[in-house]
């Protein structure tokens, strides 16, 4: 559609000096602080010894200790660097943190000293591993998808920063969550696809395929939430997400709607891009194709994706409750009391509406495409 690189590039700069004044306009100032947690600060600690120690195995989970541990530690970051502390570890099913001499852990340490241990174990070291995989998984991605690799490298850390620095300030200062997630959807859609295709026909049409089918998704979970009485106010979290938008300007009850936008956007660009690349290629190889024709070959790759398109969000949505759906099989719950719980029903309209929206983009990517390439004859 644009093929002069000079003007790409131009395009590119003035579209990110766009994003980063929207960026510095929603953006909060002065984050919130959960009260309680003022007064403490979580740094890494070495465990030096283990002085004494009274465990026992658990009966019923398999190499779990419950009891106590007295043990030695060394901070090696915050405040109180270079300090050693005597810390009593308390191990229950809830709370577990094994500790051996050696050991890097995260501790919390009490900066008003009323407490009388000041210094308490917090978590098991994780960063390394995470840190690690990252750098595997950026690893692969270059090394297999080579330029395509870094640009979706790119197109990800540019959809964490709009996640973390646009969508959650929004949310805070008190933006619709819909409308929020729908503007995240549209810049991160937009720039992961001009990254990956630049600025062509293929692009734009996979680019509004993928906002109308996201759209459509957060449309349908929003009307079937209002019919089934559902909300934020069902979730676990209700109550702190309360406490929280009494300090702030935050609106509750529409993030469970905005979750589900930004969790179906995944499956709805990937499926946006396959339709439009498909009929693209299509013409490249015999542009005398009529525009049904090629909407209809469109719409047979469409049919051939759709399934495994809505088990991947059917899968992905079970196995982050896998959990949930345990302890329902356990309780043995009759079907009128199973099916009308909050927990379940939200899991169904979430996993549904996405599906929905995942169906719904292959005709509009397909109708989009086809009339935007006649267009450009």
């Amino acid at each position: 559609m644009i093929k002069n690189k000079k003007f790409q590039m131009i395009l590119s700069v003035i579209l990110l000096l766009i994003f980063f004044i929207i960026l510095y306009f929603f953006n909060v100032k002065d984050h919130y602080t959960y009260k309680n947690n003022s007064n403490l600060e979580y740094v890494k600690a070495k465990v030096l010894s283990v002085t004494e120690e009274t465990l026992t195995e658990d009966t019923t989970i398999s190499n779990l200790y419950i009891g106590q541990q007295k043990i030695s530690v060394e901070l090696l970051e915050g405040t109180g660097k270079g300090g050693i502390f005597e810390v009593t570890n308390n191990l229950s099913r809830l709370y577990n943190v094994k500790v051996k001499p050696g050991m890097k852990v995260i501790v919390s340490v009490d900066k008003t000293g009323t407490q009388t241990s000041p210094v308490s174990i917090y978590s098991y070291y994780r960063a390394p591993v995470s840190i690690a995989l990252v750098f595997i998984f950026f690893a692969l991605l270059t090394l297999i998808g080579g330029r395509k690799g870094v640009k979706a490298i790119l197109g990800l850390c540019f959809t964490l920063i709009c996640i973390i620095f646009l969508f959650l300030p929004m949310i805070i200062k008190g933006y619709s969550p819909i409308l929020s997630a729908i503007l995240v959807v549209i810049l991160t859609t937009f720039m992961t696809f001009v990254l990956s295709n630049g600025y062509t026909i293929k692009t734009l049409s996979a680019i509004l395929g993928t906002i109308f089918g996201v759209t459509f998704a957060g449309i349908i979970a929003y009307l079937a939430g209002n019919l089934a009485n559902l909300s934020t106010l069902n979730t676990d979290e209700i109550e702190t997400l309360i406490l929280i938008s009494s300090d702030t300007s935050m609106n509750v009850k529409g993030i469970l709607f905005a979750g589900i936008i930004i969790a179906s956007l995944g499956a709805v660009m990937d499926i946006g891009i396959s339709i439009s690349s498909a009929i693209n290629e299509l013409h490249t190889i015999n542009p005398k194709l009529t525009h049904k024709s090629l909407f209809m070959s469109g719409m047979n790759i469409g049919k051939d994706i759709i399934g495994t398109m809505s088990n991947t969000l059917i899968l992905a949505f079970t196995g982050g409750s896998i959990n949930l759906l345990i302890l329902l099989y356990s309780f043995g719950m009759p079907s009128s009391q199973l099916f009308n719980l909050d927990v379940l029903s939200i899991e169904i309209v979430q996993g549904l509406a996405g599906c929905i929206g995942v169906i719904l983009t292959v005709p509009i990517t397909a109708i989009l495409t086809t009339f935007l390439m006649d267009k450009a004859k």
